[in-house]
């Protein structure tokens, strides 16, 4: 089976995981889209989006449900309802864990964030490292402000390890990394369009890049990062987290 069979077998469930966000989709039905087992199917498609189908649906319905508190009028309790969530209580506390704002607060500061407090969850009392890398953009993607951002999983969701912002493509260092295993993802928008709120814009707006697992030990400097932002697709994981609005200074605020 070619590589671009499997894909165009997961396009399809990810196509019918955004026509059924509001449904109790199984991993059953979803391997019954793609037309393969469900063992085969699960193994597919992590490894083709880098995470499993059920934190990809999870991904999609918190993405659908930022842009209506965005875009629409329609109150909490009905968006949890149409994201798939029989408690707007459970839908509450995922968004907040996932975006690391309440729904209330995402809605009233237009889909950002006022302040990311980088390392809140992962302790760091032990000897750390740094990461250095470089960020360049693929040909005929425009330049823009770059979050780079250290996470524990290939979705960029809760509060980052470490996490830095670019005023443009170039070089980064995080420094004070614990040891573990982490991603790095990096999220831009050509310059002008910072009022878009993370996981909105399309591929012609949005670029991302993506390099892991990086295996942090301590007081051992990892391999350099080079990272190629190239346009956001389909088959890549929703950037979940919300972002700091910069057209508000909040650049200067602490991420580093």
């Amino acid at each position: 089976m070619t590589s671009t069979t499997i894909e165009r077998a997961v396009h399809r469930v990810i196509d019918d995981m955004q026509a059924n966000l509001g449904q109790d989709l199984t991993i059953d039905d979803m391997a019954r889209t793609a037309m393969f087992s469900k063992f085969h199917f699960t193994r597919v498609f992590r490894d083709v989006t880098g995470t499993s189908p059920g934190r990809f649906l999870s991904a999609l319905r918190l993405q659908e449900a930022k842009r209506l508190l965005v875009d629409t009028t329609f109150s909490v309790a009905d968006i949890s309802s149409q994201v798939g969530y029989s408690s707007v209580g459970t839908f509450s506390s995922r968004f907040k864990a996932c975006v690391g704002v309440s729904p209330s607060v995402f809605r009233e500061l237009g889909g950002f964030t006022p302040v990311i407090d980088p390392g809140a969850d992962f302790g760091g009392d032990g000897p750390c490292t740094t990461l250095r890398g470089q960020v360049s953009l693929a040909e005929g993607r425009s330049p823009g402000h770059c979050f780079v951002g250290l996470f524990p999983t290939p979705v960029p969701q809760g509060q980052p390890v470490r996490c830095t912002v670019l005023d443009g493509p170039g070089a980064f260092e995080l420094r004070d990394v614990p040891a573990g295993t982490w991603y790095l993802l990096v999220h831009s928008v050509p310059y002008g369009s910072e009022h878009l709120p993370s996981g909105t814009g399309d591929e012609d707006t949005v670029s991302v890049g993506r390099y892991g697992p990086v295996t942090a030990h301590a007081e051992t400097l990892p391999l350099p990062a080079e990272i190629v932002l190239r346009p956001v697709g389909a088959l890549d994981p929703p950037v979940l987290m919300a972002l700091l609005d910069l057209r508000t200074n909040a650049l200067e605020r602490a991420v580093g």
